[in-house]
């Protein structure tokens, strides 16, 4: 890894056109983030080693520090593996904060101007953020559903955030499933980025990966132990809640885990 540094604060570069939006909220789920022109913000950061306490903080506080953020609709701070992966120890160091905005110009302005990403910055020693329109969706979380609001993109990056509560009686079937699948995924031709993220330990857990394009995300959901992994939870009910979305990455920006992403 390289040596610390303090995240730049410079505005987000665009990365796609905006698609036209798709109002359709997911069936089922309800009640549904449902603005057209709703945006996601998935802010990445390992801390400085002098600003873990910082960090363990935001865990606590939660959705406390974000309660003025203009326009916020959902909110979500997540702890992560060791080293940002996806086994049972967690990491002392890495985190994700995932938040949904009515539109894209409140998601940019919580990107450059709160004193939120502010202070994620000023403890970070590495931080990456995207800005994401969901391109398709299905499920939900805490029973929020995400609508798409972008047209799928035939080329450029794209990201996918899989999240679950796990059945506290499937938990040893479901993690006897996940070592190879998320191998895998850290493997995958295409795959720019994944991190493995949680609300809790153990039982709410969550995937963020950032790809070269849609062939590349399908080719590693369609395949290996990623596809076992999915029919055996399919089968075995594992999931008292689950959501996959699919995101066109409207704007990315920062390093994580020594690569840089974006301008």
């Amino acid at each position: 890894m390289k040596p610390a540094t303090t995240p730049s604060a410079a505005p987000l570069a665009r990365t796609a056109a905006e698609r036209t939006p798709q109002e359709a909220a997911v069936p089922g789920a309800r009640p549904a983030v449902r603005t057209a022109g709703t945006v996601a913000v998935m802010l990445l950061v390992e801390y400085a080693p002098l600003a873990r306490a910082w960090g363990w903080a935001r865990l606590v506080l939660q959705g406390w520090p974000l309660r003025h953020a203009p326009g916020l609709r959902f909110a979500k701070v997540l702890g992560s593996g060791h080293e940002g992966g996806f086994g049972l120890r967690p990491s002392g160091t890495r985190q994700g904060l995932f938040a949904v905005f009515d539109d894209e110009a409140q998601a940019r302005a919580f990107v450059e101007t709160s004193p939120v990403v502010a202070g994620y910055r000023a403890h970070a020693r590495e931080c990456c953020i995207a800005l994401l329109r969901a391109t398709s969706s299905k499920g939900s979380w805490s029973g929020a559903a995400m609508a798409p609001t972008a047209a799928p993109r035939a080329d450029g990056p794209v990201a996918a955030l899989t999240r679950a509560s796990i059945r506290p009686r499937r938990l040893a079937a479901f993690w006897r499933h996940s070592p190879g699948s998320e191998a895998s995924l850290a493997a995958s031709a295409g795959c720019r980025l994944a991190v493995g993220l949680g609300e809790a330990p153990l039982l709410r857990q969550c995937t963020f990966s950032l790809w070269d394009s849609v062939a590349a995300m399908d080719a590693y959901a369609r395949s290996g132990a990623h596809l076992q992994a999915i029919r055996a939870s399919a089968a075995g009910g594992y999931f008292s809640e689950s959501m996959f979305v699919r995101f066109s990455v409207l704007a990315l920006q920062g390093d994580w885990k020594g690569r840089h992403h974006g301008d």
